[in-house]
């Protein structure tokens, strides 16, 4: 009788080693998530950067609006690239960036700032292994939603409006 409760050691190693794939699935596909997520945060600070810089540096005579466009503008930019982390490589694949674009349209009384990042497909390849027509059965969403994961990525845009720096303005969007 002793035989038979004899506690034996390592009676779980097969459950580990079996959810291990599965546990490491889970952790990578959280982890592009969080990259999304961090990507969209970076976004919204940057373009509050770029808007508010703009804004209080920027020039209404015709004379200097050209050293708005040859100097400022691209000096916002490459603030805006660095911060995003296009200088570096491993931020640069961590996000999977491609692209960023800064627009700056100073029409009437407010300055439009969009900024705009294209993104690589993550391509977590457990998810892009498979047929998507099979996968997404004629699904609209379905259908984007594969093509941002696995063949073109995504690009995503931030608006921020700011008016000029001459007057103060209540804040009330153009867009109502």
């Amino acid at each position: 009788m002793k035989h038979f409760f004899i506690s034996r050691k390592g009676q779980a190693t097969t459950e580990t080693v079996l959810l291990f794939p599965v546990l490491v699935i889970f952790i990578l596909f959280i982890i592009k998530i969080f990259g999304l997520l961090v990507l969209s945060q970076k976004m919204e600070i940057a373009g509050f950067y770029a808007a508010r810089r703009y804004q209080l540096q920027s020039h209404v005579t015709d004379y200097l609006q050209r050293w708005d466009r040859r100097f400022l503008t691209k000096d916002i930019q490459k603030k805006v690239e660095d911060y995003l982390g296009f200088n570096n490589a491993g931020m640069r694949r961590f996000l999977s960036l491609r692209s960023v674009k800064v627009d700056i349209n100073t029409s009437g009384t407010w300055t439009r700032v969009t900024l705009t990042v294209n993104t690589r497909p993550p391509r977590i390849k457990f998810l892009c292994d498979y047929n998507k027509l099979q996968i997404c059965d004629n699904d609209m969403s379905c259908l984007k939603g594969y093509e941002f994961l696995c063949e073109k990525g995504g690009q995503l845009q931030v608006i921020k409006y700011v008016g000029p720096n001459e007057r103060v303005l209540p804040y009330v969007r153009p867009d109502g």
